[in-house]
């Protein structure tokens, strides 16, 4: 009995502890340092800026001329003798020759290719943004399942002394049975959701440390307290900044300009190309003129007859810049909902914050407290007592998710609005 009431003075010490650290939370380690590892490390990032730098290089191909042919070929042996000196026709021709695109072409698919690798640096920057978001949120949950594990812990230990006084006064007439079997059947939902809860907390460690490229059974370390900034931003202020900070929104404009480069590229294919060409001919001396060389040159073009290819080609481009049009909309609507859904969830952690620091919280540390001197004296039955505690287990559980989920929803707004949060206050 002596053992058991001490057990609950000493939880109620505990619970004051715990408030106070709430009053005065310790300052998290360095997740910027963490979120740098990501950054340098991550393999997917890495693969996201090779293939950036892959079509950066595809720019200058695009802008250059195809390569010059040089050919040679053996012109009118006749068949009988295959002799270089008998027939004034034959010759030897070296020619060389460089195809020139029609004006304008050049430059439409340096324009087109430069786009697409415009493109590709948006995604890398937006992938940028999401890793970053993808660290902290895998943080701050470990910070919660850890939070949850040490109170489950702190609970079952206190039910193992629930356990030994009901069936030391059920032993002795003064308590009843069935206290005993609630007092163990609630330590052993509270050992079910221990084990959920180390399980998540292995699965999320394992997925941390494949962000930042580590072996899966690296430990991680959180405070066991989170400091909280203050957070506000104006929607209409963040909407309009979103296109201009968010990378991918950037991405989309270069998708449009490149349909817009190929559907140029194409409306000029309607036109020729040239090609200009020069050959000499080299004769044999013993020829009866003499053997006197030839030169040659000219200028040749492409026949765009097939005009409805064109059109076709013309058709799939425009077809394309509408698709990325609408696709840019559709972008823009998804993050402006999602801004929106996280400024939300912010507030509605915040103010959940605020209920259990200043109400819940207390009033049910009171509750528990007040059951406990009930129950010593006899006022009120050990089932009343076990609610006011598990209650005030719950409580604790649900303080710790709000604080998690704050810090997740401002780095989902970091990650979707792509705004530096000093710029996105409220003024």
């Amino acid at each position: 009995m002596y053992q058991f009431l001490f057990s609950l003075t000493f939880l109620i010490v505990s619970l004051g502890a715990l408030a106070a650290a709430e009053n005065h939370p310790v300052s998290p380690p360095p997740l910027d340092g963490l979120v740098k590892e990501a950054l340098t490390k991550n393999p997917d990032l890495k693969a996201a800026k090779e293939r950036w730098q892959m079509f950066t290089h595809k720019v200058l191909p695009a802008q250059s001329l195809d390569d010059p042919r040089l050919s040679l070929s053996f012109s009118n042996y006749p068949i009988d003798s295959f002799e270089t000196g008998e027939m004034n026709m034959t010759g030897n021709d070296l020619r060389i020759e460089q195809k020139f695109p029609f004006p304008g072409k050049l430059e439409a698919g340096r324009e087109a290719a430069q786009q697409q690798a415009l493109w590709y640096r948006g995604v890398y920057e937006d992938t940028r943004l999401q890793l970053a978001m993808k660290v902290k949120d895998t943080w701050y949950r470990t910070y919660y399942l850890d939070r949850a594990i040490a109170i489950t812990n702190k609970n079952i230990d206190l039910f193992d002394d629930f356990i030994q006084l009901t069936e030391t006064r059920y032993e002795v007439g003064e308590g009843l049975q069935q206290d005993v079997l609630k007092a163990q059947i609630e330590r052993s939902k509270l050992m079910d959701r221990l084990l959920t809860l180390r399980q998540q907390r292995e699965s999320l460690l394992a997925d941390f440390n494949r962000l930042l490229a580590r072996k899966t059974t690296r430990p991680l370390k959180v405070p066991p307290q989170l400091e909280m900034h203050e957070f506000s931003a104006d929607l209409n202020h963040v909407q309009e900044k979103v296109t201009e900070h968010r990378p991918l929104f950037a991405s989309y404009r270069s998708l449009i300009d490149q349909y817009q480069a190929h559907k140029n590229l194409a409306e000029l294919d309607y036109y020729p190309d040239f090609g200009v060409f020069a050959s000499y001919r080299f004769r044999d001396d013993d020829l009866p003129d003499g053997g006197v060389d030839f030169f040659s040159a000219g200028v040749s073009i492409n026949l765009p007859l097939w005009r409805k290819k064109r059109s076709a080609q013309v058709a799939e481009a425009a077809s394309g810049i509408h698709m990325a049009r609408r696709q840019y909309e559709e972008f823009r609507d998804q993050v402006f909902a999602k801004i929106h859904d996280t400024l939300a969830r912010i507030e509605k952690s915040r103010t959940q914050i605020d209920l259990f620091e200043s109400g819940i919280l207390p009033q049910a540390r009171q509750t528990f407290e007040a059951s406990l001197a009930a129950y010593q004296v006899g006022d009120v039955d050990f089932l009343s007592l076990l609610d006011s505690l598990l209650a005030l287990y719950r409580y604790e559980i649900d303080y710790h998710r709000a604080v998690s989920d704050y810090h997740r929803s401002v780095a989902g707004f970091e990650a979707a609005s792509g705004v530096p949060l000093e710029e996105a206050a409220s003024e």
